[in-house]
């Protein structure tokens, strides 16, 4: 910790990040580094000794409800690294739009996910990442703002995982960053916590003129490498990270902090009524939403053991769509790149899939056709002018345009198949 400003700082780092006061060990050393700002250290003083007491509250009740989630799954050391069961996350209030959708109509999992983690290393990192980010927010905004950045942000990035379970978009690199093939329990504090982020992010543009300059680089372009290396994670991981959900809580908490002041340090007035208003109905609200994820706990826990969360038929819609995905994507591949690779495998996985209906067997046959044919055409290489090295051949105009045709329909087709094969309902 900082002994001039009182922030956390890293136990490598050779100086404070907020005022820039040397962590160094000798006078030698000491000497060796530029002096702290005064002003910075003057700013982080009078911000960092405001009180943080809800994010210590937002800490404790997220372990507390890990702590419920880990005893109702037995308190075996097994699943505190592989996650708990899915009865559990269910029952505890996780986000899964089939239960969300009628005719079940629990709004209220747009609230619990923010409060609710799969596994041991899933609620250790977000906690501490709210140790470190929370009390700075707090400290700025003041806790009435900091609840209702923390809630609506939270909410958000639930409201954008929601809408992003879309099959039919799941398609490609980013199409899989972005959306989902399948409705699966989902939870976690992230997307507020990076709404929080994204509060820091427009703090340190927002105000970058009156900012003493350790605070230049803490925040405002200085969050740029979390935003950018949590995203590249993101898409690395697509597939299993949320990554709507943490968009959906930056881009929220950026367009709070853009709308929203902060008490700056020397300013005693207080915190306006309708800020308390707004903090008490957020924390009102989340307390609703566990009151009716207690009341229904042993009918989703039953729901979710005793039935499948998704039906045989949608089930088996998933898998169709899943390895028709891969089909396209495949043919992008040889169409842009003459990639041959596993294009026997991707077309044996098409035919293997279970077809809803006549429309959806025609169309798998003529992807599997269309595969093969620009496959075929990709191999055979095209003489080169003189005596160069021989070319790939281009892909015949033809076989594009029936590929575009082919898409169109498809696509088409997907509009009225999710809404009939799926429990899915469009937004």
């Amino acid at each position: 910790m900082c002994r001039s400003c009182g922030a956390i700082v890293g136990g490598n780092e050779p100086q404070c990040a907020v005022c820039g006061t040397p962590i160094a060990q000798s006078p030698e050393q000491l000497q060796a580094h530029r002096p702290a700002d005064r002003e910075t250290i003057k700013f982080a003083r009078a911000i960092l000794s405001r009180p943080n007491i809800f994010t210590v509250v937002l800490l404790v009740a997220n372990l507390f409800v890990f702590m419920l989630m880990w005893q109702s799954s037995g308190m075996t050391s097994d699943v505190l690294w592989q996650g708990f069961p899915e009865p559990v996350l269910i029952a505890y209030g996780a986000k899964l739009n089939y239960l969300i959708n009628a005719p079940h109509y629990e709004w209220w999992r747009f609230i619990t996910p923010m409060f609710v983690h799969i596994n041991l290393p899933h609620v250790l990192v977000n906690m501490y990442s709210l140790w470190i980010v929370g009390p700075y927010v707090e400290k700025l905004y003041g806790s009435a703002k900091f609840i209702v950045f923390w809630v609506l942000t939270g909410i958000a990035g639930v409201v954008a995982s929601y809408l992003t379970v879309r099959p039919q978009l799941a398609i490609g690199s980013l199409g899989r960053f972005l959306f989902k093939n399948q409705d699966v329990a989902s939870a976690g504090a992230s997307g507020a916590l990076f709404g929080l982020v994204g509060v820091l992010f427009i703090f340190g543009i927002k105000f970058r003129r009156e900012l003493p300059e350790g605070f230049k680089r803490a925040f405002g372009t200085g969050m740029l490498p979390i935003i950018v290396i949590n995203l590249f994670i993101g898409y690395v991981g697509r597939g299993y990270i949320d990554n709507a959900a943490h968009l959906g809580g930056l881009l929220s908490g950026a367009a709070l902090a853009t709308a929203v002041e902060y008490r700056r340090p020397g300013e005693r007035r207080g915190v306006a009524a309708a800020w308390r208003v707004l903090q008490v109905l957020a924390l009102l609200l989340v307390a609703i939403g566990f009151v009716q994820a207690a009341r229904n706990f042993h009918r989703s826990l039953q729901l979710a053991t005793v039935h499948p969360v998704l039906s045989n038929q949608t089930q088996a819609f998933l898998q169709y769509v899943a390895a028709m995905n891969a089909a396209r994507e495949k043919v992008k591949a040889v169409i842009d790149n003459h990639d041959l690779s596993n294009v026997v495998e991707v077309s044996q996985r098409a035919v293997q899939a279970p077809a809803p209906d006549d429309k959806a067997v025609e169309l798998r046959s003529r992807l599997v056709t269309i595969l093969s044919n620009v496959a075929t055409a990709a191999a055979a290489p095209s003489p080169a002018p003189g005596d160069g090295p021989r070319r790939p051949a281009a892909i015949d105009p033809k076989l594009l345009a029936e590929y575009e045709q082919w898409s169109a329909e498809y696509d088409e087709w997907m509009k009225g198949a999710v809404q009939t094969y799926t429990d899915l309902k469009s937004n």
